[in-house]
C-alpha cells in the first residue's frame, strides 16, 4: 500500500522521523507521498525525506497560499524538480472557495501557473478543490494534463466524480469514508469509481477514521489499513485487491524511480 497524502510537516511526526516511518512500514504502508503547500514546505520536504527511501513528495503551492505565489516561483520549482528525483507531483494546487485565505483571483492565478508547470516538469497534478468545483473543471479542461493527475481528499458526490473521471484524474480517498456523519454522498459516488482510477491516503495528520479504537489524538499512515478496509467493503472486493490494486495505481500515475 501507499498513503498518497501526508501533511509532514507536524511536530509529532517530525522529532523522530525514523520512528514515524517505522511505524507505518510496520503497518503495511510501503511508501508515503508528502504534501507541500508553499514554497517554503517545498524546500523543507527536499531536506527531509532525502534520507527515506519510502518518502517522497510533491512541490507547489495550495490555494491557501495562492497569494504568495509570484512569477518567479515557477522557475524556482522547476529548478527543484531538476534536482529532486523524489519530487513526483506538482501540487498541492487547486481552487478553495469555502475559506478564501486567497482572493479567487490570486487562486485561479496560481493554480494555472501550476497546472502548466505541470506540462513543463512532466508531472502528475495534485489537486485540491473546495467549493470551486465548476471553476475548477472549467480551468482543467482549458489545460488538459499531459501527465495526468489525482483529485485529493475526493469528498463529493457521484456527478463530480464522473467529471473528474472524464478529465482523466484518478481519486483519491481518505477516512472520510469512514465518518458515517458525512459521508453518503461519498459512498454513493464510490459505486462508479473504477479501481484502476482509485487512490487511497489519510491526509494525515488530519482525518482521522472514526473507527478506530482506543481513539488516538491524530492521524498518522499507520492507519491507512482502516481506508482500505472501508473501500474493499463499500466495493464489495477483498482487502488484499484494493492493497494490490492502489498500489499499481500509485506507481502508474508517479511514475517514479523506488516508488
Amino acid at each position: 500500500m501507499f498513503d498518497i497524502g501526508v501533511n509532514l510537516d507536524h511536530a509529532s511526526y517530525l522529532e523522530d522521523l525514523s520512528k514515524f516511518e517505522q511505524e507505518y512500514l510496520e503497518e503495511g504502508v510501503e511508501g508515503i507521498i508528502c504534501i507541500a503547500s508553499n514554497l517554503e514546505e517545498a524546500h523543507k520536504l527536499t531536506e527531509l525525506c532525502s534520507t527515506y527511501q519510502s518518502m517522497h513528495f510533491t512541490l507547489g503551492c495550495h490555494p491557501h497560499y495562492a497569494s504568495t505565489w509570484t512569477d518567479s516561483h515557477q522557475a524556482e520549482l522547476i529548478s527543484l524538480f531538476i534536482h529532486h528525483k523524489k519530487a513526483i507531483a506538482v501540487g498541492e494546487m487547486g481552487l478553495d472557495f469555502n475559506r478564501n485565505y486567497s482572493s479567487p483571483s490570486e487562486q485561479i492565478t496560481a493554480f494555472e501557473a501550476q497546472l502548466e508547470l505541470a506540462n513543463i516538469v512532466k508531472r502528475p497534478a495534485y489537486l485540491h478543490e473546495r467549493d470551486a468545483f465548476d471553476e475548477l473543471t472549467l480551468r482543467l479542461g482549458n489545460t488538459p494534463l499531459d501527465h495526468g493527475g489525482v483529485i485529493h481528499c475526493f469528498t463529493g458526490d457521484t456527478q463530480q466524480l464522473k467529471a473528474y473521471l472524464d478529465l482523466g484524474l484518478m481519486v483519491g480517498i481518505t477516512g472520510w469514508l469512514l465518518d458515517e456523519r458525512r459521508n453518503q454522498s461519498l459512498v454513493e459516488a464510490l459505486q462508479y469509481l473504477p479501481l484502476d482510477r482509485l487512490l487511497i491516503e489519510t491526509d494525515a495528520p488530519y482525518l482521522l477514521p472514526r473507527t478506530i479504537r482506543p481513539r488516538p489524538k491524530r492521524n498518522h499512515p499507520k492507519y491507512l489499513n482502516y481506508i482500505a478496509e472501508a473501500v474493499a467493503h463499500h466495493k464489495q472486493t477483498d482487502l488484499e485487491t484494493i492493497k494490490e490494486i492502489t498500489a499499481a495505481n500509485t506507481r502508474q500515475l508517479f511514475l517514479t524511480d523506488g516508488l
